[in-house]
Formats: structure tokens, sequence, C-alpha cells
């Protein structure tokens, strides 16, 4: 894509026409993984919202950016992955320019709304761990005032291609349609360096410091319990450490491969890209609404328990009759680990 008209042509190039850049089995194998994708995306994102939903000790007030983060997922799977399904099927993206613009911005608009919910969330976790007593707490009307910002601020930058700063458009194989990336432009080039330090940097920022904060305090107030010869359980401790890794490592899976090549074009604009290789960020991108759900939801016990009474219509339980009766009096977010104000990721 040296020649900087490329990208354009491919912009407007005609919708109806089978292109060749890639072998029918090769989107049939894209089609399949697609499916595969939006099965476990749908099933999960939906078990998430009925969950917290019906069981009341759910509904915390920072539950809410995780309900909302589901629902982003969800909708971005249904804005984008089902419709990848069907044109990787076809071979091209048969439905045509409006909406391929479409699907673009939804996929853009939802992707970043998910990736906003998850850094609000992990400030707001710090805030509850590592703030002294008397600190501001998440109230209900602090988080729907974070959802708005949320929801706003990332239309933002979701609408901003649809006026002329950069543009939504093919790419990669032609049967998908995201921010124009591949553009050779200054225009286009000036929103992806803000993009870069909006989306991308100052989330990544903001997440790193907080679970970096949180594993701090919670690792001093263990040596603290261990000075006063109280007991500790390090299994759990090297468990949240797994699981804050686990969540870091999501993250950037999701979002570094999309940076990375979108850099590369603002930095190297000559430099050729292969079709295929222009494919693979967005898809990485796709499968960020089937592992949220596991990492951020699943693997929290209290979520868990209520799944699987859920799943199986109250005949099965995973939790004790005590603790369950605990559980509808604590919130699942607000469980103290040893004294007020200090309280582990998740459960």
């Amino acid at each position: 894509m040296a020649d900087n008209s490329t990208p354009i042509s491919l912009l407007n190039s005609n919708f109806t026409a089978e292109p060749t850049i890639f072998p029918k089995s090769g989107y049939s194998i894209l089609s399949f993984l697609m499916f595969l994708n939006a099965v476990f995306s749908i099933f999960n994102n939906m078990l998430v919202i009925i969950v917290t939903i019906k069981y009341p000790q759910l509904r915390s007030p920072i539950n809410i950016f995780i309900l909302n983060m589901s629902f982003s997922d969800l909708m971005m799977t249904l804005c984008g992955t089902t419709i990848v399904v069907s044109t990787n099927y076809h071979g091209y993206f048969y439905l045509g320019e409006r909406f391929c613009i479409f699907q673009g911005f939804a996929v853009n608009y939802f992707g970043i709304v998910s990736l906003w919910s998850l850094t609000i969330l992990a400030y707001e976790r710090y805030n509850v761990v590592c703030q002294p007593i008397g600190a501001l707490k998440l109230s209900s009307i602090r988080g729907f005032q974070g959802l708005i910002f949320i929801w706003i601020f990332c239309l933002i930058w979701a609408i901003a291609p649809l006026f002329g700063w950069s543009s939504y458009g093919p790419e990669g194989v032609l049967t998908s349609c995201s921010i124009g990336w591949e553009v050779r432009s200054w225009n286009n080039y000036s929103y992806i360096i803000a993009y870069f330090l909006t989306c991308f940097v100052i989330p990544v920022s903001i997440i790193g410091f907080s679970y970096g904060k949180i594993l701090q305090s919670l690792h001093r107030l263990n040596r603290k319990i261990e000075e006063q010869g109280g007991k500790t359980n390090p299994e759990e401790e090297k468990r949240i450490v797994l699981m804050v890794f686990s969540m870091v490592i999501a993250f950037l899976v999701c979002w570094l491969p999309y940076t990375i090549f979108a850099l590369i074009v603002v930095i190297n604009p000559t430099l050729y890209i292969s079709p295929l290789a222009a494919t693979l960020p967005t898809y990485f991108a796709k499968t960020s609404p089937v592992y949220n759900p596991i990492i951020y939801i699943f693997l929290n016990k209290e979520f868990r328990n209520c799944a699987v009474k859920c799943l199986t219509c109250g005949h099965i339980s995973l939790s004790t009759p005590e603790e369950e009766s605990a559980s509808m009096q604590v919130p699942v977010e607000t469980k103290v680990v040893s004294k007020p104000n200090q309280v582990a990721p998740t459960e």
C-alpha cells in the first residue's frame, strides 16, 4: 500500500464485486472462527446481564460498570462479529457501503465503551481499596454519572470519522469495516494519534496504576497482619495477582495489535501491509467479548454461584446456606478483607 491512492480506491470500491485477496477456504475458516466467537460472546454476556439483573446482591454501584461492559460487548458482537460471519461466508462485504460504515461505527463505538468501562472499573476499585476511610465512596448516582461520561465521551470519538476526521471503510481482506487507519493522509494521522492517546495510553495508564496500587495495598495489609501475629492466605494473594495479571494481558491482547498497526502507518506511511496482516488487529479486538466476562465475572465467586443457580434453575448451588445469607446482606464488591474500606478486586 505504498501508493497513496490505494486505500482511497479500497474505500470507494465496488462492494458487489467479489475480491480475490484471500482464497475461498481462508474466508470459510475466518467465518467459522467468527461464528464460534459470536456464539460464546452472546452466551457469556447474556448470562452476565441476566444474572446481574436477577440477583440483587450483584447490583452494587461498582458492578454497574461490569454490566455496562457486558452490554457493550454484546452489542459489539451483534453489530460486528455476526456480520463478519456472513460476509466471510460470502467471501466479500456484500452488504454495501452504508452498511460497511454502520458496522465500522458500531464496532468502534461499543468497543471503546467496553474499554472505558474497564478503565473506570479499575479506577473505582482503586478508590475502594486504597483511599483512606472517609474518602468519597461510589454511590449509585456517581456510578450513573460515570456511565453518562463513558457513553458521551466514546460517542465523540466514534462519530468523528462520520464528520470527516478520518473515515470508516473496508479493511484487510475486505470482509469487515473499521476506522480507515490504512489511509495515508494527515487528516487520518491526526485522528489516529489522538485516538491512540485517549483510547489506549490513558486507559492503560489508569488500569496499570489502579491495579498496581491495589496489589501494593493488599500486600502491605498482609504484611501488617503477619507482623501482629495473625495468619494470612498466601494462595489468595497469588490468586488476586494472577487475576490482575490476566486482566492486563487480556486488555493488551485486545488493543495492542490494533494500536501497533495504526502507529506503524503513521510512522512509516510507505510501508506495505498485507491484507491478511491488516485484518488481524480487528479480529483480535473482536475476541474481547468472549474473555471479558470470563476474567471479570466468572472468576468472581459470588457471581459464579449465582450463574450456576440461574443455569440450573436453583437446583445446584456452589455456596453454603451461611454464605448465601451473608451475600444477601453485603454487596459483592464491598466485602471487607480485614478492616473497613479494604477490599479485594474480586471474590
